[in-house]
């Protein structure tokens, strides 16, 4: 008998993957990459400009897809970028008051571990419902951990 592949889909971009009875909570490769390259801005000096190419080399992510990522991180005011010879994209806060959670914010939307976490919806199971208390409180510890180190703490 062969086995079943199955995808089920929490929230934008992440999903819970079924194989062989191995379920994983994933990020998407696009929260990777934006992780990682917040990562890289947090090692250079406060202020300092880093090209995209010089990201990319070094992170090994596909330039263009970069630079996608680094357009919602402007929008989340997480990077600022400027352009021409001497341009390039710094972050817009110290390094020390960014986390992994806002990271993964700017990229994904709200982190939901189901649709009936996020804010504002209005699941009508919700009063009665002991899973989404349980989801719920899984979800708090989850958003504390990823909260809890700042990109300054992961560089040094």
């Amino acid at each position: 008998m062969r086995e079943k592949y199955i995808t089920i889909n929490i929230t934008k971009g992440t999903k819970i993957i079924h194989n062989k009875g191995v379920s994983t909570l994933q990020i998407t490769r696009q929260s990777e990459y934006a992780i990682r390259t917040m990562l890289e801005l947090a090692k250079a000096k406060p202020g300092e400009l880093v090209s995209t190419r010089v990201i990319s080399e070094r992170q090994d992510i596909p330039e263009d897809f970069l630079k996608k990522t680094v357009k919602l991180l402007v929008l989340a005011d997480l990077v600022i970028t400027q352009r021409g010879n001497s341009g390039g994209i710094r972050l817009a806060r110290p390094a020390d008051k960014i986390t992994i959670a806002d990271i993964i914010t700017a990229v994904e939307g709200p982190i939901a571990l189901n649709v009936c976490l996020l804010p504002g919806y209005q699941c009508p199971n919700k009063p009665d419902c002991i899973v989404s208390r349980e989801l719920r409180r899984a979800q708090e510890a989850m958003l504390k951990e990823l909260s809890r180190h700042t990109l300054a703490d992961l560089v040094q």
